[in-house]
């Protein structure tokens, strides 16, 4: 392995979305380092920080029509039954709810879950509570995509956090997505949620660590049963 390659490997890509911030963070630092010096380094470290936030490293997303995975870097905070947003208009019925919180420190850029058309595209304005909350994804500033896949539909919702102020989607509605194409971005901080078919089994626990567009979340058919895990 050359050279070139070794530092390509260590080198992660950052999102176009973060470089305004990121030059912004470092025309603040130059600006700190001029009044006391000692605040330079401050900034430099918070620039560091900035840059890591929008990193957007390349995934090895699994083919499979039959599996749900993961839109976000996090941890599994939640599975369980719970109704769709209203705004999504899936019905009052419940759906299998699997939550992935992100901190500051997770990856930000979201993926799709599943292939398919995407039906519905709907934002919803509201609180900026702990992510990590499960009223969160009730009243918390959210958007929320609809696809319709080999399964039938499957929901996957943008939910603002406590220091999120700015949620980004770059598809439209009637737009073809693949399993694991990028479709959004959260800063600073927030969660996915993601609604399935009671036909999709859990493939994960709560508290595992997802990484984004390569956890398989949940499998269809005969193939995939419940995974009993343990801690240790």
């Amino acid at each position: 392995m050359s050279l070139v390659d070794s530092i390509q490997k260590v080198l992660v890509p950052i999102h176009r979305e973060g470089w305004p911030f990121i030059g912004i963070f470092a025309l603040v630092t130059i600006v700190l380092g001029l009044i006391w010096e000692p605040l330079f380094f401050v900034g430099l470290v918070l620039t560091a920080w900035c840059t890591y936030f929008f990193r957007d490293p390349e995934r090895t997303t699994p083919i499979d029509d039959d599996i749900v995975v993961s839109p976000a870097d996090g941890v599994v905070s939640a599975i369980g039954p719970a109704v769709p947003p209203e705004e999504l208009e899936l019905g009052d019925d419940e759906w299998t709810r699997i939550s992935v919180f992100m901190n500051v420190f997770s990856v930000h850029v979201n993926r799709a879950p599943v292939r398919g058309e995407v039906s519905k595209i709907a934002y919803k304005p509201g609180k900026f509570l702990n992510a990590d909350l499960d009223k969160a994804s009730r009243e918390n500033e959210r958007n929320g995509l609809v696809i319709e896949s080999p399964h039938g539909q499957i929901a996957t919702v943008q939910v603002a956090g406590l220091v999120a102020r700015r949620i980004l989607c770059f598809i439209n509605e009637g737009e073809q997505v693949a399993t694991g194409e990028r479709f959004g971005l959260i800063r600073f901080g927030s969660r996915l949620d993601i609604y399935l078919p009671k036909s999709a089994v859990p493939q994960v626990a709560v508290g595992q660590n997802a990484i984004a567009g390569e956890t398989v979340l949940a499998g269809f058919g005969n193939d995939y049963k419940l995974r009993v895990t343990r801690k240790g």
